[in-house]
């Protein structure tokens, strides 16, 4: 008789880990799909299913999803954040500016939420509307989370940069986030300062400087932006850090709280790996900009 329990026991268990009770691909603790290309208010025109051209390096995205990471019990700050990868607009960077982040937040207490967001392929509202909805979750299902609604920030890097900052600026004041997590990111909307393919393709080809105006963060800044930080490194050949700097200036102009720090070396794309000499001081600078910002 104890042996047919057993032998119960171990196809239940069985059976479970067959429905889905397997380790998750990335290490999150939940994934939600918010919608796709027929069910979002607008289309970015791909079809078919993303893919991987390189190993975490996404493509083709036509729905939006994100990959929630939850914030160690025992060091919970109520704080959330929605993480948009770079990519240029043309693929997401999920590793290092994703997962890889998300997981070192959620042992910081940090509740984490990777948006795999869609491509614009040159349709403009798209990515925004995605990261838009994204804040609109995690708020509603803030008591789910643990969170604070009141305390729902987003982070991007580079083009996903450019995101972050274009959801703190343009939809109407209660659909912004409650602080901006900026690294090496695309502001600015000008040959010198910019990287012309992220607009490109947000814009489509034959974009105008009066189109891109429209998303060059120093214009449109206002004293309800949130507060912001902004890390990036001095030698970036990508994304020249002046572009930061013309935001973080506007920003100042506008009396939102923000703080800046650009290291000397690094480059571009450096996210949470480990290979880039400043990790640890940029880790320190963004926590304790965290914590001071929940008191």
């Amino acid at each position: 008789m104890r042996r047919f329990i057993l032998v119960l026991a171990l196809l239940a268990t069985a059976t479970a880990m067959a429905q889905g009770n397997k380790p998750s691909k990335y290490g999150q603790d939940e994934t939600i799909v918010i919608w796709d290309n027929e069910k979002a208010p607008h289309s970015n025109g791909l079809t078919g299913e993303a893919y991987e051209k390189k190993p975490y390096r996404l493509t083709n995205t036509t729905k939006t999803i994100l990959y929630a990471f939850n914030a160690d019990k025992a060091k919970a700050t109520g704080q959330a954040i929605v993480i948009c990868p770079g990519g240029g607009y043309a693929m997401l960077s999920m590793n290092q500016e994703g997962y890889m982040m998300a997981q070192w937040l959620a042992k910081n207490g940090i509740t984490a939420f990777v948006l795999e967001y869609r491509l614009p392929n040159g349709h403009k509202e798209v990515p925004l509307e995605d990261a838009v909805e994204a804040i609109r979750f995690v708020r509603k299902n803030a008591k789910k989370y643990n969170i604070d609604p009141a305390k729902v920030g987003i982070m991007g890097f580079s083009a996903g940069g450019h995101l972050a900052a274009s959801a703190s600026n343009i939809p109407p004041v209660a659909d912004r986030p409650n602080f901006s997590v900026l690294f090496y990111p695309v502001v600015i909307a000008n040959h010198y300062t910019s990287h012309v393919g992220s607009f490109r393709n947000l814009l489509g080809k034959g974009f105008t400087q009066a189109d891109a105006d429209k998303f060059s963060m120093e214009k449109i800044a206002s004293e309800n932006t949130p507060p912001t930080i902004l890390l990036l490194s001095d030698d970036d050949a990508t994304v020249p850090a002046a572009g930061a700097a013309i935001y973080y200036a506007a920003l100042r102009y506008h009396g939102v709280k923000a703080a800046m720090y650009i290291f000397p070396s690094g480059g571009h794309g450096w996210g949470n790996y480990d290979t880039f000499s400043y990790q640890k001081e940029w880790q320190q600078l963004l926590l304790r900009w965290l914590c001071e910002l929940s008191k």
